[in-house]
């Protein structure tokens, strides 16, 4: 949902109105309406590698999404609209033959959903050229970038630790699952918790779900390690200040790696969720044969994690400070994306428009 939030933000002050449309029960609405964006939810499911028990339920609930979705048309009359994937998309792409369609591509390699989506939109646009392999490329195709959420800056080293009540004397370790959280790494983190805390600061954002029980290990620490774990069930706009300050990020490999850490020229190690087909695989491929990351596989994090924080923060073989150096160049896939994505969006509208306008 981010990608769409970003384009939204940037396309605010150049449009009357929007409308974001989502699954019923999807973790996106309570962050759209805290943006104060209108919000309507329809009925949704995926088909593509479920049990064969759920495909009967599944393909109602994607008949129930395509009706939701023409009465959301008739009434919204939108004309424009932007999909960044998702099941919960496919109902209105059926629902909206006629009406431009804009379809941003975060992850490297598309999921059945945005390839299906491919088929119906006016323009394509894609993160890195890597995700031209994956489809039948036509003047469609653009390469635009990952769009940053507007509210992510790069902020002065020494600003952003004191923001985190971190230190200039120790490394920092940032450490995101996401706003849910990562099970296992929260799991990783703990199980080497005072090897940790005994070299580095650690920011760790835990997700809602595990955040009472690792912040009843934190209570419980000795006072010298406890200044040094900086624990949070998720954060907004301090996100600008934790990464600013971040030597190293250890988190899971969704397509906003692909732009926020390039960004904030954050290397990291990477730990692709298994259980998603291979598409965090993919993007983690991308930055580690770009040197910007090292990669450990989900089972073995607990194992190899301090081994390859000392390797790393060690000045030998692949060394935190040469990530860094390829992190940065990188920057190109981030820097500038939101707007062009939002311009591509806007010129797809007004040609619409002004198509309905010559009818009348």
């Amino acid at each position: 949902m981010y990608p769409a939030l970003s384009i939204y933000q940037a396309l605010a002050d150049r449009i009357d109105q929007t409308l974001w449309v989502g699954g019923i029960g999807g973790m996106e609405e309570a962050l759209v309406t805290r943006e104060n964006i209108p919000y309507r939810s329809i009925p949704a499911a995926g088909l593509h590698g479920v049990g064969l028990r759920s495909i009967p339920g599944n393909t109602h609930k994607l008949f129930q999404g395509i009706a939701a979705s023409r009465r959301i048309l008739r009434e919204f009359k939108p004309d424009a609209i932007l999909f960044t994937g998702g099941y919960v998309a496919v109902p209105m792409a059926l629902a909206a033959r006629g009406i431009p369609q804009f379809l941003f591509v975060p992850d490297i390699e598309p999921g059945m959903a945005l390839k299906v989506l491919s088929h119906f939109a006016a323009k394509v646009a894609l993160t890195v050229s890597d995700s031209l392999n994956y489809f039948k490329v036509d003047a469609r195709f653009v390469v635009t970038g990952y769009p940053l959420r507007a509210g992510l800056k790069k902020l002065d080293r020494a600003n952003a630790l004191r923001q985190m009540n971190c230190t200039a004397d120790r490394p920092v370790i940032l450490v995101t699952g996401g706003s849910k959280g990562a099970h296992l790494l929260n799991t990783a983190i703990l199980d080497n918790l005072p090897a940790l805390l005994a070299e580095y600061q650690v920011i760790h954002l835990t997700g809602t779900l595990d955040y009472p029980e690792i912040q009843t290990v934190a209570a419980g620490l000795p006072a010298d390690l406890s200044a040094r774990y900086h624990v949070y069930p998720y954060l907004h706009e301090e996100m600008s200040a934790a990464f600013s300050c971040a030597d190293l990020a250890i988190c899971r490999a969704g397509a906003s790696t692909l732009g926020e850490l390039p960004y904030f020229n954050v290397p990291a190690i990477l730990v692709p969720y298994p259980f998603a087909w291979r598409y965090q695989k993919i993007n983690a491929d991308f930055l580690v044969r770009n040197r910007a990351a090292r990669m450990i596989e989900n089972e073995k994090l607990s194992v190899e994690l301090i081994p390859a924080l000392h390797e790393l923060f060690a000045g030998k073989g692949q060394n935190r400070a040469q990530m860094y150096l390829m992190m940065r160049n990188l920057e190109y896939v981030s820097v500038g994306a939101a707007d062009y994505l939002a311009k591509l969006v806007l010129e797809l509208a007004d040609a619409h428009q002004a198509k309905q306008e010559g009818r009348q």
